[in-house]
């Protein structure tokens, strides 16, 4: 009698190949590195871009603060998303959704298409990032090897940063620049591909969606940022830009009250009711401000008067990395034993230096003598405060809010960079032209007939005149960057307190986190 071996039924939503771990967090960790990646990649190819589709130098920011607004906007709905529907499912819509947009972006041909495409690939991350977090305690088992997981996440999110900025340097002198947004086609196409290969459904959870609230908050600040950036081009006084203000202080009315009637809110506002984590989530809202603008501002100045290559641009950056990253692992150590206070306080007041030192760059500084030192100390004081934050952010809330309360900080990080971002652009542009209106007959008394023409037909001065227009206008901006992390020091100062139960939490909090990356 022949015997018949049926094959076990698969379970709906398991893995086709489920004891692959080590595959599971490759795809899980490549992911992260694309969405984190895309945040820097970009920078470096501002330039470029600018000069291909004709955006003006504050119209750049939005290449930028589109992609941000809407990640940090939608970050805590996309975290919801994968609890109720399911976190593969909605890991993969996130991934398909960004590959998409990138594809769209890199093709684009008027500012408008690849500032739409950056806004989706906003969306496609904010769905895609907090999900791939949350698979990490789906497909591991709690314990060494999960903590391991965890590491690598870590270790990937912290050094995406540093590869954007090579990885744009390198595609974009080498290729194109519409290569920093191609490059995530196939590599989203890898891992919307590998996911159901490697990884398993979660178990879904009933809840509902706080759309309304998502939708108020994120419309609210891009309402913001526009009023800043309108007001930068054409005046406060414009009707355009009165009405974008109003508009925002509507819909951020809007949320609050949203907020506080939902069953279920994106934010709940008891998390502001800690002195200790309202104060963190401000302090990162001032810093990220900073650090956007920083970012945004020397590469205009490294590769426009300097004239530095993309991948010189690039390795330029390289500094800051280093400087964060010791930072980060020394504070990590000491951190249970002194308490965050004093890392907030010191990293604050490192990064307003740092900033304060780039505001008296001219057009005859060098990188050495007037970036290099500047940045590596911003970078020192940034990596101080990234770990305390974090984990004062977590520290005393209950496990089944901890994901909302680290979500709030991220999102607290990308808003605060793009309305930072728009402030200082703001800044720029008023700089700007009152150093033009000066600049302006010095030109007309030494300018030859073909910069006479090229003037008569563009309204911008040639260079040496347009350097130092844009040197004015970026120094200025820095000046103001020293107030926002001004913002974050005060904060730390006077609203940061700790107890010793603080310190014991934070310790185990540390333990549990290993070492930085």
């Amino acid at each position: 009698m022949t015997s018949v071996q049926l094959d076990k039924p698969r379970i709906p939503g398991a893995a086709r190949h489920p004891n692959r771990p080590g595959v599971a967090l490759t795809v899980i960790a490549a992911c992260q590195l694309m969405v984190v990646l895309d945040a820097t990649i970009v920078n470096i190819a501002l330039p470029h871009i600018q000069t291909a589709l004709a955006f003006s130098t504050t119209d750049l920011s939005w290449v930028l603060s589109a992609y941000t607004l809407t990640f940090g906007g939608l970050l805590l709905l996309g975290g919801r998303a994968g609890d109720i529907l399911g976190r593969r499912r909605v890991f993969m819509t996130g991934i398909l959704l960004f590959t998409l947009a990138s594809l769209l972006g890199g093709f684009a041909q008027e500012p408008w298409q690849l500032l739409a495409a950056r806004a989706l690939q906003g969306v496609g991350g904010a769905i895609a990032s907090p999900t791939s977090l949350a698979l990490i305690t789906t497909t591991f088992p709690e314990g060494p090897e999960r903590n391991r997981a965890f590491g690598v996440f870590a270790a990937v999110s912290a050094g995406g940063g540093a590869l954007g900025l090579l990885a744009g340097g390198m595609l974009t002198e080498w290729l194109d620049w519409r290569w920093v947004l191609f490059v995530n086609v196939p590599i989203g196409v890898l891992i919307a591909v590998l996911t159901p290969l490697f990884i398993s459904e979660s178990e879904r959870h009933p809840g509902r969606f706080d759309i309304a609230g998502a939708l108020a908050s994120t419309g609210g600040m891009a309402s913001l940022v526009y009023g800043f950036i309108r007001a930068s081009e054409d005046g406060w006084r414009d009707s355009l830009t009165i009405g974008s203000f109003v508009a925002a202080l509507a819909l951020l009315a809007l949320f609050v009250v949203v907020e506080s009637r939902a069953p279920e809110p994106i934010i709940p506002l008891r998390m502001f009711a800690d002195r200790n984590r309202a104060g963190t989530y401000l302090i990162m809202l001032g810093l990220a401000a900073a650090m956007f603008g920083m970012f945004f501002f020397i590469v205009q100045f490294v590769q426009n008067v300097l004239g530095f290559t993309p991948i010189q641009s690039g390795l330029g950056f390289l500094p800051v990395t280093v400087a964060i990253g010791t930072a980060a692992g020394l504070s990590q150590r000491l951190l249970p034993r002194f308490g965050p206070k004093p890392f907030m306080v010191a990293g604050s007041a490192l990064t307003g230096s740092g900033l304060a030192w780039l505001s008296f760059i001219e057009t005859d500084s060098s990188y050495v003598s007037g970036v290099l030192g500047p940045m590596v100390l911003f970078g020192f004081g940034m990596g101080l405060n990234f770990v305390t934050l974090t984990l004062t952010a977590v520290s005393g809330v209950a496990p089944r809010e901890a994901g909302a309360a680290s979500g709030l900080l991220n999102a607290s990080q990308q808003v605060g960079g793009s309305l930072g971002l728009s402030i200082l652009v703001t800044v720029f542009g008023t700089a700007s032209r009152d150093e033009a209106a000066k600049q302006v007959p010095d030109f007309l008394a030494k300018a030859d007939p073909g910069q006479l023409a090229a003037f008569k037909a563009t309204g911008r001065l040639p260079d040496p005149w347009g350097d130092i227009v844009l040197t004015q206008g970026i120094s200025t901006a820095f000046l103001a960057a020293v107030a926002m992390a001004g913002l974050a020091l005060v904060t730390a100062l006077l609203v940061i307190r700790v107890r010793k139960s603080d310190l014991e939490a934070l310790n185990g909090a540390a333990a549990e986190a290993g070492p930085a990356a």
